[in-house]
């Protein structure tokens, strides 16, 4: 069936104008937002805080670094990446069942059973870690604990979703040749479904365990432990030489984290 000349007419100018009905539509909808805020202006001591802050932050506190006392920068660093590390473990052996849960298998039947795997997952997924932290430190009492559980939780909703898309995008020939030659459901998943999925995986894993350890950094300010109940209370106290020494090796832990992380996952897919 031909497309009449009309119709075709019209495709053309959408195709060469519609992203001016769009770009309306932005407009108008950050124009609205920006009506809602209340600008008060700038305090009269922004100045001279602004300079006290840049000066503390490029002069940090080096004494932090290291002191023995459990409670320095190194310590802290140490205690924010076993928070990411062991929250994301625990996570990743948690996901499993619920990644095959929440995949689509190749029958109509699943349906079901996958779309109610991916809805209990979507719900983990709704809670912020920063909730579940104070959530978590109200049953547990504030610390390490209470973060590697927010972590934990958290993480089950994002890895289960990535694991089971993983499961559903795989290579099924394997499977399919060790049944072609008698073999049964536990072979066929330890033979060729769990070496087939495995890397993705451990490279899934790895790329959490990046977003693990900037999480554990933030839910410290909150009392889950880690570096972020330090920085907060010296941002509170104006003690800025010794918010710079934190930010400083905040950075330094994240970037040699993203590296080591990165250069692993490329040898693993």
């Amino acid at each position: 069936m031909e497309k009449s000349p009309e119709l075709e007419i019209k495709k053309g100018y959408y195709d060469r104008y519609g992203w001016l009905v769009w770009a309306l539509i932005i407009l108008v909808v950050y124009g609205w937002a920006l009506k809602g805020l209340k600008l008060s202006g700038i305090q009269a001591s922004a100045g001279s805080v602004s300079k006290s802050i840049l000066a503390g932050i490029f002069h940090p506190d080096w004494a932090y670094v290291y002191n023995g006392s459990g409670e320095d920068l190194v310590s802290l660093i140490l205690q924010t990446l076993a928070i990411a590390f062991l929250g994301t473990i625990i996570s990743a052996f948690i996901s499993v069942p619920f990644a095959f849960w929440a995949a689509r298998g190749g029958h109509e039947k699943w349906r079901l059973r996958s779309g109610s795997g991916k809805l209990v997952l979507t719900l983990i997924r709704t809670f912020p870690e920063i909730v579940l932290a104070i959530m978590f430190i109200k049953a547990v009492g504030p610390g390490s604990y209470a973060g590697v559980l927010a972590v934990s939780v958290h993480s089950v909703g994002m890895l289960g979703k990535l694991f089971s898309e993983a499961i559903e995008n795989m290579d099924n020939g394997a499977e399919e040749a060790i049944v072609s030659v008698g073999g049964n459901a536990s072979q066929v998943f330890m033979l060729a479904t769990l070496p087939t999925i495995m890397p993705e995986f451990i490279s899934y894993t790895l790329y959490r365990f990046e977003i693990a350890v900037r999480s554990a950094t933030i839910l410290g300010m909150v009392g889950a432990g880690g570096i972020g109940t330090p920085m907060l209370f010296a941002i509170q106290t104006r003690n800025w030489p010794r918010v710079g020494i934190i930010l400083l090796g905040i950075v330094i832990m994240v970037l040699m984290i993203d590296s080591l992380s990165g250069q692993l996952r490329k040898k693993l897919v």
